[in-house]
């Protein structure tokens, strides 16, 4: 039974990597403790303590890049609140792409609010919290991709 749970969260940690709703690297790690405990992987303390320094930095990556990037590119707060707002409302009008291309589109719109004279910021500004989006997310893929491979390899 652990092992279906374990594999249950490995893959929701694989899809929480690009949903927002979901934590993705956090799953994939206690699906990893899970498969110690069923006795599936002989990992060691340290395994789990480098695997969960890396879930925690990638968390916390994830978290401040948009932010980071958005003001690296001149962007206001606002920018960084409609780049959110874009993602979850692309989740739901039209994933996959509503993913990748609304919180471009919310970026824009709310640095557009914080500032309507300057068009080409604007841009620049929605560009640079899209680049964070997308390197977020594939950090957080890899990051997954990785433990799933320890996971296989672990099974079998």
């Amino acid at each position: 039974m652990l092992l279906v749970i374990a594999c249950l969260l490995l893959l929701a940690g694989l899809a929480g990597s690009v949903l927002p709703v979901l934590p993705g690297p956090p799953l994939g790690y206690v699906g990893l403790l899970l498969l110690k405990l069923g006795g599936y992987g002989d990992f060691s303390v340290r395994f789990f303590v480098v695997w969960a320094l890396v879930v925690v930095a990638v968390t916390l990556f994830d978290y401040f890049l948009p932010a980071w990037m958005t003001r690296i590119f001149g962007g206001s707060r606002a920018a960084t609140i409609g780049s959110t707002i874009g993602l979850v409302v692309g989740i739901f009008l039209l994933p996959p792409l509503g993913m990748v291309l609304f919180p471009f589109v919310g970026a824009l719109v709310g640095e557009l609010i914080a500032d309507s004279e300057n068009i080409g910021k604007a841009v620049r500004v929605a560009f640079g919290s899209f680049t964070a989006f997308i390197f977020g997310t594939g950090v957080k893929v890899a990051v997954s991709l990785v433990m799933i491979a320890y996971a296989i390899a672990a099974i079998f």
